[in-house]
């Protein structure tokens, strides 16, 4: 039973921030993406490489309405996966949080989490939507932001244990991990590809793309907050 609750908990929140992420993505996101979408399929009857057909546009419609619909399902799973590492991190960390109540809490730690594994590599390596980048480049592209996403996380679990050990001078592990990543956005290269598109087009998904995944973390911390009260899994913890 101590186990189930904490599970509740945890994977409710993670899913119901993720359905919330997925419907954000539809309003907010994709609207980028048909014109991004847009330009390629321009760029393929350009080169030949498809026909301006009725035929092409059916399929094409029934493709991205496929897309559209597994956005919702794709958002699901991120937010189980991601609010199970998050579920984790708060049962561990909870009782050093500086807050008094459980959703000052989870909005912290969700704050801190969203700035080292969400928004730091993002700076590093913004996302871009279709047409943005060599198809031959994207196992490298791929390969620089997952290193730079891990040395950023692991970094902060790093620090968040001197942190613990530091009973005074705490704030040298905060300026420990920022001179960390500061050399390592540094030292990693940037993406190899040069931006062809409108720059208003990729500068647009790129903020809505970052307020989607705002939405994500917020939704996380004040459900996980609120059920954390509700259900209270530390108490069948300790029992």
């Amino acid at each position: 039973m101590k186990t189930l609750h904490f599970l509740a908990v945890v994977l409710i929140a993670g899913l119901l921030a993720g359905l919330i992420h997925g419907f954000a993505n539809i309003v907010l996101v994709e609207p980028y993406l048909d014109s991004a979408i847009g330009i390629e399929n321009q760029r393929m009857f350009a080169s030949g490489e498809a026909k301006d057909t009725s035929q092409f546009w059916q399929n094409f419609s029934d493709y991205r309405t496929w897309q559209k619909q597994g956005s919702i399902v794709a958002g699901a799973m991120l937010g189980v996966a991601t609010g199970a590492l998050y579920g984790v991190v708060f049962a561990y960390s909870r009782h050093v949080i500086p807050a008094q109540s459980e959703m000052k809490k989870a909005l912290l730690l969700a704050g801190i989490m969203w700035t080292t594994i969400f928004f730091i590599p993002f700076l590093k390596y913004p996302a871009n939507p279709p047409t943005v980048g060599d198809p031959s480049t994207i196992m490298l592209r791929t390969t620089l932001y997952v290193t730079f996403l891990a040395m950023s996380g692991l970094g902060a679990l790093g620090f968040s244990f001197l942190y613990k050990k530091m009973k005074s001078k705490r704030f040298l592990a905060f300026l420990g991990y920022a001179g960390f990543i500061t050399l390592a956005f540094f030292i990693m290269p940037p993406y190899p590809d040069k931006i062809t598109i409108s720059t208003d087009l990729v500068n647009g998904f790129r903020i809505v793309s970052a307020i989607t995944m705002t939405i994500y973390w917020i939704a996380n911390a004040v459900i996980l907050g609120w059920l954390w009260r509700k259900i209270k899994p530390q108490e069948s913890m300790q029992a």
